[in-house]
């Protein structure tokens, strides 16, 4: 990864429609008819990845170590949801983003993610070996 005082404030966004599927009564969570939370999660994992699109060396990737989720709203299938992410910290290979979702100018989300950096490869040669042995 580049250096933390570049990287530091990198911003990202993601945009997706919410689908009839995407609901949570789809995904057999609740009986309500509203973008499932775990949605609006992934949503601001994919702005974390794009804000580091630019940062990353070659054969390094991230992964979720952990999230605070507050659900601050609820969407429906059709609505257009925005997502940013802004890194705020670094820590040795830990990145920590402030993501929130909206719906229009309502806000629907806010969390903290934090993303590790591994190198591709060897990460998924470990994970790889840990399925063999478990």
């Amino acid at each position: 990864m580049k250096p933390a005082e570049e990287v530091l404030g990198a911003v990202g966004f993601s945009v997706m429609t919410a689908r009839p599927g995407d609901t949570c009564v789809t995904m057999g969570v609740s009986d309500l008819p509203v973008v499932a939370p775990s949605h609006y999660l992934t949503l601001m994992e994919n702005a974390c990845v794009a804000a580091l699109s630019e940062y990353l060396e070659s054969g390094e990737t991230t992964f979720l170590t952990h999230s605070s989720l507050q659900i601050m709203g609820s969407a429906t299938a059709g609505s257009e949801l925005r997502a940013n992410a802004r890194v705020t910290n670094i820590a040795g290979r830990e990145l920590t983003f402030e993501c929130e979702v909206y719906d229009g100018e309502r806000q629907c989300a806010h969390a903290e993610i934090k993303r590790a950096t591994v190198e591709r490869l060897s990460f998924l040669a470990r994970t790889a070996a840990q399925s063999l042995i478990s």
